[in-house]
């Protein structure tokens, strides 16, 4: 009891940056479900996003709190949030090569919610994919090899988070497998360059914190769905 204490208190920053981002989370979604109750249905499916992203949101605070304690993963290092804008920087470096794939097969004009909803959206529905995408199964997948087997902690995060990595690409190979609409080096290409961000994203993670994880994917939808999706509809349409 006594050391469950002195961690809270050691790590109470970590704990309260991760209750006031899902907090916050869930803020922009009750202020874009009260402005256009149309818009999370074409992300989330039927489920009503004031149920779907709390949820998710709790999820993701319990998850990385596990994560947290255990000593594996941490979720915001005061020390290091230098490092918050270079990963957000980074992962704006991904998107030119998304956005010269769009040129070239061009994908769906309503792909993106526009300005100025996207400045709330974008990062409401990023910590909702970071959650489902990446806390959720490497979680499952860190309890499952720590329990089944001897591997150290290291060795399982690796594995894990390439194992991971492997998850939104496939998502995405789904979707546009199944249109007619994109040539097969277009539907191999995205998913692999997905991999790479992805990868990328739980490099930050393992040596930084969740908090620069997620920074690495608003930075890229800042420049690919924000910026981007607004310029591409005088650009392609």
């Amino acid at each position: 009891m006594t050391s469950s204490r002195e961690h809270l208190s050691r790590e109470r920053a970590q704990y309260l940056a991760i209750v006031a981002l899902s907090i916050g989370v869930v803020g922009l979604t009750a202020i874009l479900q009260s402005s256009d109750p149309l818009l999370f249905p074409r992300f989330i499916g039927r489920t009503h996003p004031l149920i779907a992203v709390p949820l998710v949101s709790a999820l993701g605070v319990v998850l990385l709190s596990l994560l947290l304690s255990r000593g594996w993963f941490a979720i915001y290092k005061r020390e290091q949030r230098r490092w918050l804008w270079r990963s957000s920087a980074l992962g704006a470096l991904f998107a030119p090569v998304t956005i010269a794939l769009d040129l070239k097969v061009v994908f769906p004009a309503d792909m993106n919610v526009l300005f100025p909803k996207s400045l709330l959206f974008y990062p409401a529905i990023g910590f909702v994919v970071e959650v489902v995408f990446h806390v959720l199964p490497l979680s499952i997948l860190l309890f499952a090899l720590t329990r089944i087997s001897a591997i150290s902690h290291q060795r399982a995060t690796m594995i894990g988070s390439a194992i991971v990595s492997l998850l939104e690409p496939i998502y995405q190979t789904m979707s546009m497998a199944a249109s007619s609409h994109y040539p097969v080096w277009a539907v191999v290409f995205l998913p692999l360059y997905i991999t790479v961000f992805n990868l990328f994203q739980f490099l930050m993670f393992r040596r930084y914190d969740f908090i620069a994880m997620y920074a690495a994917r608003l930075g890229y939808y800042l420049v690919w769905h924000v910026v981007w999706g607004e310029m591409r509809l005088q650009v392609l349409f």
